[in-house]
């Protein structure tokens, strides 16, 4: 081989080097550390199992993500502002509990008397949902993917009946979000209290009552050995939405193929949720039924003054936070939609 031929290979395999090299650092990372809000044994917080899952199988298994329980890297409450300053490089989450940092929020985690799941969900991804909730979180340097919805949460669990709007008056109650903005002004003392602490503060009496989750989240808490009462409808929180966030500083080392990759194991991740939820709610009532539990509903005059309570906190939130009026009217506009679609096709039963 020639002086010149020699050179020419040496120079193609730099190149090839290099290219190879750029190729895999647009790949981005193989690994990722996921904090999680919830134990990976609760439906909720295995959603961040089954979308590392379903990303490992689009991906031909080169990116992984390793799903961690509450505290093994942040506490649960911090996992929004370690992404965002990227002293950890994802989470998985419960919307809404960033509502202090990102008042939005409030509207995706818990929208008292709001849409169907089904109308929320086609807000999210067909609608201006996704969008809204992506300039929001622009400025935390946060790439957000909403991958999970649990359908209407239950009304929560109470140590006493409640039979009029008075009945809230001086009650100690674990709820998050707009509802506890809507209850306090019935005079109820409101706490957001981290899932895993909940079991204790009603035991030891810190709270009357709590709300958490769906009947199939909650019957794996144990509330029903320390509660008598298990009400419905979840007024406050008609769906519940939970997403995959990754700080934009590593999601912009993956390529448009990959992060369409994490979009596709998103969204057949959320495909998972809606399909697993709704049958296995009531199977799981009827277990509480058999162990005790009396399950019934808020009367329709309490439901009736909620409702007002919650006019008057979305006219506060609409006045007080512009994002929140233009997300909140078009969720409406899009779920009126919906809704006509479903109304126009109703057939009797």
């Amino acid at each position: 081989m020639s002086q010149y031929s020699r050179m020419t290979t040496a120079i193609g395999a730099g190149v090839a080097a290099l290219a190879l090299s750029t190729t895999l650092q647009a790949a981005g990372p193989a690994k990722l550390d996921v904090a999680n809000t919830f134990n990976t044994n609760i439906f909720i917080g295995e959603g961040a199992v089954r979308f590392a899952k379903e990303l490992e199988t689009v991906t031909d298994g080169k990116v992984q993500l390793k799903v961690h329980n509450p505290g093994d890297l942040v506490p649960a409450f911090e996992v929004f502002n370690a992404v965002s300053s990227g002293a950890i490089p994802a989470g998985w989450d419960w919307i809404g509990y960033w509502a202090g940092t990102v008042p939005v929020t409030n509207l995706y985690g818990a929208l008292p008397f709001g849409p169907s799941p089904e109308a929320f969900m086609s807000w999210m991804w067909a609608g201006e949902g996704t969008e809204i909730l992506q300039s929001a979180y622009d400025q935390y340097n946060v790439k957000v993917l909403p991958c999970f919805i649990s359908p209407q949460e239950t009304g929560g669990w109470y140590n006493k009946e409640i039979n009029d709007i008075k009945d809230f008056d001086g009650l100690r109650i674990r709820i998050s979000g707009l509802g506890a903005k809507v209850l306090n002004k019935y005079g109820a003392s409101t706490q957001l209290i981290p899932g895993g602490e909940i079991y204790l503060a009603l035991e030891r009496g810190r709270i009357d009552a709590s709300e958490f989750s769906v009947p199939q989240v909650d019957q794996l808490m144990g509330f029903e050995e320390i509660t008598k009462y298990y009400y419905f409808p979840g007024w406050h929180q008609s769906a519940s939405w939970f997403s995959f966030i990754i700080n934009k500083d590593v999601w912009n080392q993956y390529d448009e193929k990959i992060r369409a990759q994490f979009e596709t194991a998103c969204r057949a991740t959320l495909q998972w949720a809606m399909a697993e939820a709704p049958a296995e709610q009531i199977r799981t009532i009827r277990k509480l039924e058999e162990k005790g539990i009396e399950v019934k509903r808020f009367p329709e005059p309490v439901l009736a003054e909620l409702r007002k309570g919650w006019d008057e906190v979305r006219e506060e939130e609409m006045k007080n936070n512009p994002l929140f009026k233009k997300a909140y009217e078009s969720l409406m506009e899009h779920s009126k939609l919906v809704d006509e679609w479903y109304e126009l096709q109703a057939i009797p039963r």
